[in-house]
């Protein structure tokens, strides 16, 4: 299996992997095992790896096998739910330090072909991911869907991040959760 930050010819391969476990199109029994909340266009792919570089894969041969995306919040702001989170960074501290757009970055969302779960492809490309962004950023955030017990597990019990709130989105409950980018979480 190969990292590697992700070029435009990754993108379909990409997007066939988000499709399988995205909350609009995922199997329902595949559901309780961690899910996407978030749908993406190949434009906006195209744009988080080219103003980006923020989207770091797992290749098996030509296939995406797994993906993190990561980006400054100016990427993300077009989003709702993400111009919501910015608004309220300046109202979160992490270890003294208040958030900001200028020392933070969103991670995620991250999605892991299920015949690869449990076999520490997640530690392998969140920490090659963090890696790559802790050249720019000291302080990784994301979300969790509160109903995302599986992906709540994973990045706390196994990355070790830390929830430093929890709220209330679109009729939707959710932790938000802090890193350093340097060192362990």
């Amino acid at each position: 299996m190969q990292l590697k930050i992700a070029k435009p010819e990754d993108i379909d391969s990409t997007l066939a992997l988000h499709y399988k476990y995205q909350i609009d199109s995922i199997n329902e029994k595949d559901k309780e095992s961690g899910f996407v909340t978030t749908a993406f266009t190949k434009e906006q792919l195209t744009s988080l790896i080219q103003e980006e570089q923020g989207l770091f894969i797992a290749k098996d041969g030509e296939t995406v096998v797994a993906y993190v995306m990561a980006a400054s919040w100016k990427f993300w702001s077009s989003w709702p739910m993400f111009a919501h989170m910015i608004k309220d960074l300046p109202n979160l501290t992490y270890f003294g330090q208040t958030l900001s757009i200028e020392n933070s970055y969103q991670y995620g969302p991250v999605c892991i072909d299920k015949h690869l779960r449990g076999s520490g492809t997640l530690e392998n490309i969140f920490h090659f991911a963090k890696k790559e962004m802790s050249k720019r950023y000291p302080i990784l955030v994301t979300f969790i869907n509160k109903i995302n017990t599986r992906s709540f597990e994973a990045h706390t019990r196994k990355l070790g991040l830390d929830v430093v709130q929890e709220f209330t989105y679109n009729n939707n409950d959710y932790y938000e959760l802090a890193c350093h980018t340097q060192g362990k979480c």
